[in-house]
Order: C-alpha cells, then structure tokens, then sequence
C-alpha cells in the first residue's frame, strides 16, 4: 500500500503549509524508495535501519533526520488512523543531539533604532556616488533609498523578508499610522513607529514616485528597479540590503535575527499571545519558540545588575 493520498489529507487536515506539506511527502518518498516492502508491515527495527542509513549514507544532521521521523510519523499516524496499522513503527524513537536551539543575538529596540540610523547616515545623508555615472547614480539613489525604507518595516514591525513584497500601497495608513499586512496565513494591523514616519512619507512622496515614472507602475509598495521587476523574485535587492547592514554592523547576521529581537521584545513587553498576533504566528507553538531568547536576555540582566 504505496497510495499517500489518505496521507496529503491527513496533513490537510492538520492545516500545515503547503511547503510543509512537500517536504513531508518528500522524505516518505525516500522512504518508501528505500523500503522495498509494503509500508503497513514496517517495524521499529525497520525504522531504525532507515535512520542508520540516512546517517551513513547521507549528508543529513540529526536536525535533517528528526524532521524525517517526524514526517514518518505523521504517516504512520495517518495509517493508524484508518485501520491499516495496529500501531505506529515510529512510537518512542527520537534522535539525539537535536534539542539545542540556537539563540539569536538579541538587539534591544534602541539598538535596533541606532542600526536605522547607522543605515540612514552611511547610505543615505553621505553615501558617496560619484564612482557611478548618470544613470546608474540615480538607480543607486533610489535603491538607497527604498533600501531605508524597508529596513525600517523589518526593524520595527519584525516583518519577515517575504512579507515585504506583499505589501501594497493601500496597507498604508498614515493617519492612523497602521500597516494592514496579509501573508496568506494571517492576517494583522501593526503600528507604524513615529521614528519611521519621516521615511514612509519620504518615500512615497518623493522616492517611489521617480521609481515608478522610470521603471513602470505597480501596486506594490517595494519593489525592485529593474525594467522587468514583475518577472523577478524579490531577492537581489535583499542581498543588497543585507550586504550594505553587514558593512555598517559586521555582528549582523541576517533578518532572522533582527525579527527574533523584535518578537522577543513583544513577548517581553506584550505578553505571549499579542506577540503571537504580531508576528503574525498562526500556531502559538512558533512564538514560543522565541521564549530562549527571552529566557537568555533575562539571564544577562541578572548578571549584568546582581552586585554578588
């Protein structure tokens, strides 16, 4: 019994991700690739053959092997489910040495703002052009600019690199200083900072503006500044971005990092679940996977003010 269609169904009903989803189908495809019989007679020493083969004949870390158990699992769960299986192959197997988390660096929201203004001041007030020539000095100008500008949104919304395309001109309302943003999974009103609001309006007064007469209207608040921009990914002017912070701030590592800040302030200042709602978190669990993060600015806290 090879069919996953009981399978994708089940992790519908899970209401996983669709990329989610792939990967899981993926690793049983290995799986059952591997396993030359009928999946409905696989035993725990069969599993456990698996894993041994994944780690000697595969690159795969312990991290890459648990997601497999837990894909598996879910299949065999889905098995179980409809009365194919009388238990699950999978029950009481874990994999060592995956536990450990790895903590983010975590800006406080002042060291956050100085990055803004360390970014604003380098690539912005006194960033020297004069390298370029005619054309390319007033795409780098723009680009500059549009780069400041959606620093801002990932320093102080904790927006997620993807989300910053989806933005449209009509999520921003400056009078009631409020981004409505719509990532397919949730969706959220957040408050625009007043540090920021200068920028906003900057942009689309007077960036935004040229960058659309020269490279073509569209909905989108960001974009990238190229003549074909609706047939491109969003990624080149993210490596730009990140590139440029890393010259300005070495100790940076990517936009994970900051957004981890962000959501572990909320957390801190807001509580779990309003922090859940910001960070646009559909399930609970992946706030709480934050909590290191605040469990670890804690402890400096106590070392940095305890006198003993």
């Amino acid at each position: 019994m090879r069919d996953k269609t009981d399978y994708i169904t089940y992790l519908q009903r899970k209401d996983l991700a669709n990329a989610t989803q792939k990967a899981y189908c993926k690793s049983v495809d290995r799986f059952l690739e591997w396993f030359a019989n009928d999946p409905i007679n696989c035993t725990k020493k069969d599993v456990l053959h698996y894993l041994a083969y994944l780690k000697n004949n595969t690159p795969q870390q312990n991290i890459t092997r648990r997601n497999s158990c837990i894909a598996l699992n879910h299949y065999f769960t889905s098995l179980l489910q409809s009365g194919m299986m009388s238990e699950n192959p999978l029950a009481f197997i874990k994999i060592r040495g995956t536990n450990k988390k790895q903590l983010h660096k975590i800006y406080t929201p002042d060291e956050l703002t100085q990055l803004a203004d360390d970014y604003h001041a380098f690539f912005v007030t006194s960033y020297d052009d004069r390298h370029l020539d005619g054309a390319k000095k007033h795409s780098s100008f723009l680009s500059r600019n549009r780069n400041y500008t959606m620093l801002t949104f990932l320093l102080y919304q904790g927006l997620t690199t993807r989300e910053l395309p989806l933005i449209q001109i009509e999520n921003i309302d400056l009078m009631k200083a409020r981004l409505t943003l719509d990532n397919g999974k949730t969706k959220r009103n957040l408050p625009i900072q007043a540090t920021q609001m200068g920028a906003i309006i900057n942009y689309l007064n007077n960036i935004r503006p040229l960058a659309v007469e020269f490279f073509g209207e569209t909905e989108q608040l960001f974009f990238s500044l190229s003549a074909e921009h609706y047939n491109q990914t969003f990624s080149k002017p993210l490596r730009q971005l990140t590139k440029q912070v890393k010259i300005i701030h070495p100790n940076f590592v990517n936009f994970s990092q900051t957004r981890a800040s962000v959501i572990t302030h909320w957390i801190q200042t807001e509580g779990l679940r309003k922090a859940q709602y910001l960070a646009g978190h559909k399930h609970i669990k992946s706030t709480e996977n934050y909590l290191p993060n605040d469990l670890d600015s804690l402890k400096s806290d106590i070392q940095k003010f305890n006198p003993f």
